[in-house]
């Protein structure tokens, strides 16, 4: 055991956030802290640190282990350059290799015992080089640089010079490259791409220390995660395996635990309803036996009523007006800031119900193209046409459509002038923000609690074609497992940028992958993207190291036209296939009235309508044989 966290208790004022919490990490283990926002989870990776100290309760950490604390924000300050800021993790070993360096010179003009000392102590210091993989050190900085998305003409960039999110993979780079015996690593995904974050992953299970992260990534969690370590309530508890694991066991858990306290529940009500009627009897001895069960039941060990899973959180998605079958049609799309071109010739369309996932490295333009679409940024080139009745709902990651100033309610009712003060304050609490919270400014929101009012406005927009920028960031689990269920059941159309593997996994119906400049369409969800993204990105976005394989679509427009044909045939064969079940129900049902009918007196007393009602069911069951080979056709296609 590496460490122990025994009867941990931490409150802030009135506030309990962890009462009498316990768990252990052995060496190499890979665990991870969950719960919903606010549940304790960077208040414990703190108290384990000793930046916070708890109200009661002991973290023991095994002797001459270490610990590198990942923080969610980080501000690092430094001159630097981000290579030499990652080189500088290795300067003790750097300082061995200048020392090998003085030794060799040394040994050229030294013989004699002299010789011999400087020889015992070069092969010392050598072994001790070798040993911390000195002679790795520059491509083991580069290979973290290059797998954190940064590139090799950004090593040389001051680290004063970074944006926030850069400074925390700089942050996230210098820890691994330490290389602690505890690795605390809180949100270390959110200013990750794709790519980066499977790199990560791969990192963290080949790790040779033990892991404990906060996350809210569940494939994330389900990859790297044999631990979970649950914040509920205050309660702490321990579940071996992944993140899926863990949901179907507490899912039984939660199930056996309500089963146990309604039991008992009334159970006390059954004692309290027979010691009244006892009581009631008037009798010395009826009483004295009322008072016998009343002394049993105030002994009773009461069941503490369980935590129900947060469903107060109500969202809604409700188009107003249906939208053309045609919503959005882009051409030649092309955008580039100075020194930075970011893609030119997009061309892709969007059709009414679909759920299209736009995914690509940091940098491509994702956001970019969001923006473009809601006439934020100008393009460059190219156009694009929205469909008819198509109304946008628009959801920016950085919350810029949020007035900073203004209180919840005003955000609201300045939007919407037609709600009462009742309504507004009960769609508020639909999304969590009860009580004073409705007068609290925008500004004084966390992440989280921004994205909730962000979203509650887009609820109440009523639009048929939602367009989202990273919805699921500052999302506690529980939060994206609701927006998951509303975006399924959305009856309208949806253009979302993300980097969530899990929720893009929930509600893609299509992929648009930005990758070297131009985009790639998966018809599918983000296992499907998996399965074909080597075999597509060579034919549609080789990189300049590889040249495009000899097919007789090498255009951008070929593509385009490609993919369009593509979904044009899948859209077909999901049109075909929910005809064919329509009909397939319809005339089950008939056959099945056809035999209620024949079963009646009046009818199969009646010899002509017995012989027509035969005829058609057997006409019926011939085109039954038909359509369901074709079903089977359709759904194998």
């Amino acid at each position: 055991m590496i460490l122990s966290c025994q009867n941990i208790t931490k409150s802030f004022g009135t506030d309990i956030i962890i009462k009498g919490g316990s768990f252990h990490l052995e060496e190499r283990e890979k665990a991870a802290i969950v719960g919903i926002n606010g549940a304790g989870k960077t208040t414990l990776l703190r108290i384990i640190v000793g930046e916070s100290a708890p109200d009661s309760g002991t973290v023991t950490l095994a002797k001459g282990k270490t610990l590198g604390y990942l923080k969610q924000h980080q501000d690092v300050n430094s001159s630097s350059t981000i290579y030499e800021e990652l080189l500088s993790v290795k300067e003790d070993v750097l300082q061995m290799e200048r020392r090998l360096r003085a030794i060799e010179q040394e040994m050229k003009h030294t013989d004699g015992d002299a010789l011999q000392t400087l020889m015992e102590q070069y092969n010392r210091i050598s072994t001790e080089f070798e040993h911390k993989n000195g002679y790795a050190i520059q491509s083991e900085v580069t290979g973290v640089l290059k797998g954190l998305g940064f590139t090799e003409d950004e090593f040389g960039k001051q680290i004063s010079t970074l944006s926030g999110g850069q400074k925390t993979r700089v942050a996230l780079g210098r820890l691994l490259l330490s290389a602690p015996d505890i690795l605390l690593l809180d949100e270390p995904i959110n200013h990750l791409d794709l790519n980066s974050i499977a790199w990560l992953e791969n990192y963290l299970l080949g790790y040779g220390g033990a892991v404990l992260i906060v996350a809210h990534d569940r494939y994330f969690l389900n990859r790297v995660a044999s631990k979970i370590i649950e914040i509920d309530n205050g309660q702490i508890t321990s579940f071996s395996g992944n993140y899926s694991d863990y949901a179907s066991k507490k899912a039984q858990l939660r199930e056996t635990a309500w089963k146990a306290y309604l039991n008992q529940q009334q159970e006390i009500k059954h004692q309290v309803a027979v010691i009244a009627k006892l009581k009631s009897f008037n009798r010395e001895k009826s009483i004295k036996r009322a008072e016998s069960r009343e002394k049993m039941l105030n002994k009773m060990e009461l069941i503490e009523k369980p935590s129900e899973v947060r469903s107060d959180m109500h969202l809604r998605f409700s188009p107003q007006v249906v939208s053309g079958n045609d919503v959005l049609n882009v051409e030649h799309l092309s955008k580039s800031f100075p020194g930075n071109p970011l893609f030119t010739d997009l061309n892709f369309s969007i059709s009414r119900g679909e759920k299209v996932a736009v995914i690509g490295d940091n940098g491509t333009g994702k956001t970019t193209v969001l923006k473009i679409l809601n006439e934020l940024e100008p393009a460059d080139s190219g156009t694009f046409t929205l469909g008819s009745k198509v109304n946008i709902g628009y959801y920016d990651q950085e919350h810029q459509l949020l007035s900073m100033d203004k209180t919840l309610v005003e955000e609201i009712s300045d939007v919407y002038p037609d709600m009462t003060g009742t309504q507004i304050r009960n769609v508020l609490a639909s999304f969590l923000f009860t009580g004073d919270d409705v007068f609290k400014r925008v500004r004084d929101l966390s992440g989280g609690e921004r994205g909730r009012l962000a979203l509650a406005r887009l609820m109440l927009s009523k639009s048929n074609f939602l367009i989202l920028d990273e919805p699921t960031n500052h999302l506690d689990i529980v939060s994206k497992e609701i927006l998951e269920e509303a975006i399924r059941n959305y009856s309208g159309t949806v253009l979302y940028v993300s980097h969530d593997r899990y929720f893009i996994n929930q509600t893609a119906t299509r992929i648009l992958e930005l990758k070297n400049g131009t985009l790639i369409s998966y018809i599918g969800n983000y296992d499907y993207y998996l399965e074909k993204v080597d075999e597509l990105t060579k034919v549609y976005a080789p990189s300049a190291q590889e040249p495009q394989e000899k097919t007789e679509l090498s255009s951008s427009r070929q593509d385009w036209t490609r993919q369009k044909e593509e979904q044009a045939r899948e859209r077909k064969r999901q049109n075909d296939l929910k005809k064919t079940e329509d009909r397939i129900a319809a005339l089950e049902e008939r056959d099945k009235e056809i035999d209620v009918l024949m079963e009646q007196e009046e009818v199969f007393t009646d010899v002509a309508r017995c012989t027509e009602l035969s005829s058609e069911k057997a006409a019926l069951m011939e085109e039954l044989d038909r359509l369901y080979g074709l079903w089977e056709e359709l759904s194998e296609a």
